[in-house]
């Protein structure tokens, strides 16, 4: 019999299976565990966001790390596909520039982060805009 492994598993897509809870250890655990350049953006987005939004609430649901100002209303997400790291701005129909992917929900706006990386300065000025506006509950 093989041993059991203590590292979580990958979903569909690469998408690591971490335990519903809230607080850092929580996100850095998705974030370790996120494969290969993936683990990279991980990283550099919650540097992004704990830069930019000091003292952000963080959680992991739904397996992907959650941000907001308060507990159960958040502002941003991210989760893992396969080819790329896509980062949800709930209410980023209200960003300027809006960020360039659509949603089925009205306000919600993606940016989908691929190996070849993304601009680190936009998405600073996204992350503070979307801080301020109301969050979703979820």
């Amino acid at each position: 019999m093989a041993p059991k492994s203590d590292a979580p598993r990958l979903l569909s897509g690469g998408n690591p299976q971490i335990a519903k809870g809230y607080g850092d250890a929580s996100v850095q655990a998705y974030i370790d565990a996120m494969p290969d350049w993936k683990r990279d953006v991980g990283r550099g987005l919650d540097l992004i966001i704990a830069t930019e939004v000091p003292g952000v609430c963080k959680a992991v649901k739904w397996n992907s790390p959650l941000y907001g100002l308060e507990k159960d209303v958040w502002f941003l997400s991210f989760h893992v596909f396969a080819r790329y790291v896509k980062v949800a701005f709930f209410r980023g129909r209200s960003l300027t520039p809006m960020p360039p992917v659509a949603s089925k929900s009205q306000d919600t706006r993606y940016l989908h982060i691929h190996e070849v990386g993304f601009d680190a300065v936009q998405v600073a000025d996204w992350v503070r805009q979307a801080s301020r506006l109301p969050g979703e509950r979820m």
